[in-house]
């Protein structure tokens, strides 16, 4: 084995096994791929029109406007705002989007989708669907007129602070909403509809990307009361809410669909892993993709990660390797305290504590958990890098890290020990990535 002064540098290689992932998952890359390879004739006859949603909508579209060039009828976009997003042509409208929490501006994205949806349904065009994560704050409008954008913005807050899973968040969402599971679909019933999706869902979990505008939701997708009751939520949601899911039936489809309709997953996590765990068999680790550890509570994910990182170090040592096992998906990480975080920066902080308790048989430990948004829950951080030697170092700046784990306050811990991975927006949205080094 070598010394450790003779070893890479850990924390530097996990994040630039981060970065290949992330450049692997470019969504204006997928779409240049893609829509040649589609069955739709773009023809320049054919009325064209195109909308845009979720964290990479921006990107998409623009690669969108490569493709197509003048076909464009016109386009609406709603995204998040990117410094080096390539400016739309004229046809093309677009607002920056909300997120995580719906406001003024989702309200009016849906309008002007649905007027975008009105015109190419009478001109039983193509009307091209670019759907990403994150939209369903981004875009929204209720099912019923008594419910106020401030109840929309109550029952998404208690969704996400709950623990549930995305389907469970999604089922109640589709319930009281207008656009999410194929309502924006049924809007364009006789125009041709092609949807292209960069999926921050499980593989086959696509109706679930920005809660599914386009696609109606599979058959065992949970129910809206029955997520209610699991976590125990009805007193926390908005009356008129309860009201609509205890009252009305979920929406099963508001009109039957004339044109043609395909949809494409583009890119998704498994892409994202590859890309990682690729770079880091090039450099020379022994690497796993940890594919089962994906969706578990986040205290079970990290004792899990970690104890699949020491068996494979144990095999690495034999062969003179450094371990790297890479995971991804999202944990379910429920919010206690009012701190700044999110589940990656809490991954980084929990396995921190852990490697600090019973890290003794690692010479040397990374955790990298980030989220490939570069934006983990309310924080402006992608998520955190942490090593063994992260607890003495905040000791030494009195910093008690179990007080911000049960403050989920993640974000400031890692930030006062430089920890924090800071990458901006990234233009894309294929869940998590989890790299994890030792020796």
């Amino acid at each position: 084995m070598k010394s450790v002064t003779e070893t890479p540098d850990l924390r530097r290689a996990a994040r630039e096994i981060f970065d290949v992932a992330i450049q692997s998952a470019s969504a204006a890359d997928a779409v240049r791929r893609a829509v040649p390879e589609t069955k739709f004739e773009l023809s320049v006859q054919r009325d064209t029109y195109a909308l845009a949603i979720g964290k990479a909508a921006f990107p998409m579209a623009a690669a969108l406007d490569e493709v197509l060039g003048e076909k464009l009828t016109a386009g609406f976009a709603v995204g998040t705002s990117l410094p080096d997003t390539k400016k739309l042509k004229p046809a093309w409208r677009s607002c920056v989007g909300a997120h995580p929490l719906p406001d003024d501006s989702s309200l009016e994205a849906a309008q002007a989708a649905f007027e975008l949806l009105r015109r190419a349904n009478e001109a039983r065009g193509l009307i091209i669907f670019l759907i990403s994560g994150g939209g369903s704050a981004m875009i929204e409008w209720p099912r019923d007129e008594r419910i106020t954008l401030k109840d929309l913005r109550t029952a998404n807050r208690v969704l996400i602070a709950c623990g549930a899973s995305i389907a469970e968040i999604n089922a109640v969402r589709r319930a009281f909403s207008a656009v999410k599971g194929g309502g924006l679909s049924a809007r364009a019933p006789d125009a041709d509809q092609l949807t292209l999706i960069v999926s921050d869902t499980g593989r086959g979990q696509e109706a679930i990307v920005a809660s599914g505008p386009t696609l109606e939701p599979p058959p065992d997708a949970p129910r809206a009361a029955e997520v209610i009751n699991r976590y125990q939520l009805s007193e926390q949601m908005p009356a008129d809410i309860m009201q609509l899911i205890n009252h009305r039936p979920e929406r099963a489809g508001e009109s039957i669909a004339r044109g043609v309709m395909e949809h494409y997953v583009l890119l998704d996590n498994e892409s994202a892993l590859a890309a990682a765990a690729a770079e880091a068999r090039r450099r020379g680790f022994l690497t796993e993709v940890a594919h089962d550890i994906s969706e578990q509570r986040i205290e079970e994910g990290c004792a899990l990660s970690l104890s699949r990182l020491a068996e494979l170090r144990r095999r690495a040592a034999e062969r003179n390797k450094i371990a790297c096992l890479i995971s991804g998906g999202e944990f379910s990480c429920p919010v206690r305290g009012a701190g700044t975080g999110g589940r990656n920066l809490e991954t980084a902080l929990r396995c921190a504590i852990e490697l600090d308790e019973r890290g003794a048989g690692f010479r040397q430990a990374v955790v990298l958990s980030a989220g490939t948004d570069g934006i983990d829950g309310n924080s402006p951080a992608a998520g955190a890098v942490a090593d063994k030697g992260t607890l003495e170092r905040a000791r030494a700046l009195r910093l008690d890290a179990h007080r911000f784990l049960a403050e989920s306050d993640a974000y400031n811990f890692f930030q006062a020990l430089d920890g924090a991975l800071l990458t901006g927006a990234t233009g894309t949205n294929v869940r998590d990535v989890r790299v994890m080094l030792a020796l």
